[in-house]
């Protein structure tokens, strides 16, 4: 395996009730000038918001507030925050929501203390070197963004969707997550965080790093749960069992724990994201539309690999088949699962034709070729992207 570093700081409270028992304590370690960022109301229809600012108010807390973080969040809304944060000396920031509004809360924090256009850290063009404090209340199992340092930013004007990172200043300093505050969560954002958690795993999954052992059975071990979990909330969704762990689930998924020594894939969102740029699509309906294409393109890189995983956990039975025939089953035991669970199958479901595909194609590779498992250039990636459609 990759010699490695690992660092996590972030404080996890899992489980009913810990917000009332907790989040003042937490929050005023850090100051009493809060912003509040959060989504498009759900909180405040489903009473997460009186709740959460009852204890704050409790605990003396001032609060200032970022409503509407779009579910790609924008770079104007960033700016917004950013700007909340400078007038009002904000102490900490607190991210209600999914991915997309924590996503949103650490661009604001890396740019309530960057000295420039924070837009300019996503581009590569520099680093951010500090952050304001950051604490999460999550509402959706999906992107583990509540135990990781990354968020993702799409920058609409520029048609642009990028991520970025300061750890260790951008990691959650505490996350808050109540599986309770998933039972509203639309059928279909369930789906979509479903899609993007499987998909985190099989960007770790699939590299080219030798020895790596236990980092495939800890991995197979997320993916096998996940797919045996998430039907049960789709078919419940205040089933209390399959929500905590799914949410546990999508948080594994992306804290760094999984994949220590292994340098992943990450091509297939690196493709997405160059799709959600420019359509607007929820980012994990995207990646179950890339990910099964991703593979047939990429299959004969490591056949063994998709074989394994195939056996391991989609319950296909070698009966001494050639790899090649195994990892053909397993990508079909992929695409079946998707659809069981009604992911999009193909682009042309967004009413998204092939207008836009060397545009796509040429901006996934604008600072690098991607992938590790295979090695993508712009052709490539504007194969896969054909066969999406």
């Amino acid at each position: 395996m990759n010699p490695f570093r690992f660092y996590n700081p972030t404080v996890l409270y899992y489980g009913k009730g810990q917000i009332e028992k907790h989040l003042a304590e937490e929050v005023t370690r850090y100051g009493k000038r809060v912003l509040l960022v959060y989504g498009g109301g759900s909180i405040k229809r489903f009473g997460l918001y009186d709740k959460v600012v009852g204890i704050l108010r409790e605990a003396g807390v001032e609060i200032f507030e970022l409503p509407g973080v779009e579910p790609n969040p924008r770079l104007t809304t960033v700016y917004k925050g950013i700007d909340i944060c400078r007038k009002e000396r904000i102490d900490l920031i607190l991210a209600v929501g999914g991915g997309s509004v924590i996503d949103c809360a650490k661009g604001i924090a890396m740019g309530a203390k960057f000295d420039g256009d924070i837009w300019d850290v996503y581009q590569r063009k520099a680093k951010a070197n500090d952050a304001l404090p950051l604490g999460t209340i999550l509402t959706l199992a999906a992107t583990g963004s509540e135990m990781n340092a990354g968020g993702v930013i799409t920058n609409w004007e520029t048609k642009e969707k990028l991520g970025g990172s300061a750890p260790p200043h951008t990691f959650p300093r505490f996350s808050f997550c109540d599986p309770e505050n998933t039972f509203t969560v639309p059928r279909d954002q369930t789906v979509y965080g479903t899609c993007d958690m499987l998909a985190h795993c099989f960007e770790h999954y699939f590299h080219p790093t030798s020895n790596t052992p236990l980092q495939q059975r800890l991995i197979e071990s997320v993916i096998a749960t996940i797919v045996e979990t998430a039907p049960k909330a789709l078919e419940n969704p205040t089933d209390y069992d399959a929500r905590e762990t799914l949410m546990y689930c999508s948080t594994m998924a992306l804290n760094g724990m999984i994949n220590m020594g292994v340098q992943g894939d990450w091509a297939c969102h690196a493709i997405e994201h160059e799709i959600s740029a420019i359509y607007d699509i929820p980012h994990g309906g995207g990646l179950a539309i890339v990910f099964p294409n991703w593979m047939d393109y990429v299959m004969d890189a490591g056949p063994e690999r998709f074989a394994q995983l195939g056996t391991r956990v989609f319950g296909i039975h070698p009966a001494g088949r050639p790899a090649d025939e195994l990892a053909r089953e397993t990508i079909a035991a992929v695409r079946a699962f998707f659809q069981r669970i009604g992911a999009p199958q193909r682009l042309a479901d967004y009413g998204i034709g092939d207008e836009n595909i060397d545009r796509m194609a040429e901006q996934a590779v604008r600072f690098r070729k991607i992938g590790s498992f295979k090695v993508l250039d712009k052709e490539d990636v504007a194969e896969i992207l054909r066969r999406s459609l």
